[in-house]
C-alpha cells in the first residue's frame, strides 16, 4: 500500500485538545488584590476568546482551544472566589497578613499569606495552603514553627 493513501496525523487537532487547567479543591480564598487579578485574567480570557472566535477557527484551532480552556479556568476561579477582607492586626498570622520569621541560621524572611492564584514566592507571597503558610497561620510573635524541617521564630506580624 502506498504511503500516499495513509492518513497522516493532524497535529493541530491534537494540539487543540488541551486538557483543562486543574482547579484546586481547596477553598478559593482571595485578598482584594487577588480578586482584582482574577478579574483582570478573566477579562483577558474573554478578549482572547472573542478574538479566537472572530478568526477562522479552522485555521487556528489551538488558539480557540487555549482561549476556551483559559476562559473556563478563570470563570471557575472567579465563580468560587471567597473575598477575605483585611482584618485589624491582633498580632496573629492571618490570611492576607504579613509575617516575618527568623531561621535558625539567622536569616530573616518576610512573607504575605495569600490565595493560590496570587502566590508568588519570589515576590514574597505564599499560598495559605502551602506548607509554609500552614505552618505560620495562627501563630503570634515569639511562637516557633517548623518550616522545611527547621525551627523558625515569628518575629513580626502585620
Amino acid at each position: 500500500m502506498s504511503v500516499a493513501f495513509t492518513k497522516e496525523e493532524d497535529y493541530e487537532s491534537v494540539a487543540a485538545n488541551l486538557p483543562d487547567r486543574p482547579v484546586s479543591s481547596h477553598p478559593n480564598l482571595v485578598t482584594p488584590e487577588g480578586l482584582a487579578a482574577i478579574e483582570t485574567e478573566l477579562a483577558s480570557a474573554r478578549a482572547a476568546y472573542a478574538s479566537a472566535q472572530g478568526g477562522d477557527v479552522k485555521d487556528d484551532r489551538t488558539a480557540m482551544a487555549r482561549a476556551t480552556r483559559d476562559l473556563r479556568y478563570w470563570s471557575a476561579r472567579r465563580g468560587n472566589a471567597q473575598l477575605i477582607e483585611p482584618t485589624r492586626n491582633e498580632g496573629v498570622v492571618r490570611f492576607g497578613g504579613t509575617v516575618s520569621i527568623e531561621r535558625e541560621d539567622g536569616r530573616r524572611q518576610t512573607w504575605r499569606i495569600v490565595g493560590e492564584d496570587e502566590a508568588d514566592p519570589a515576590a514574597g507571597s505564599v499560598s495559605y495552603i502551602s506548607p509554609l503558610g500552614q505552618a505560620l497561620l495562627g501563630k503570634s510573635v515569639g511562637d516557633e514553627a517548623v518550616v522545611a524541617g527547621g525551627a523558625v521564630e515569628i518575629v513580626a506580624v502585620s
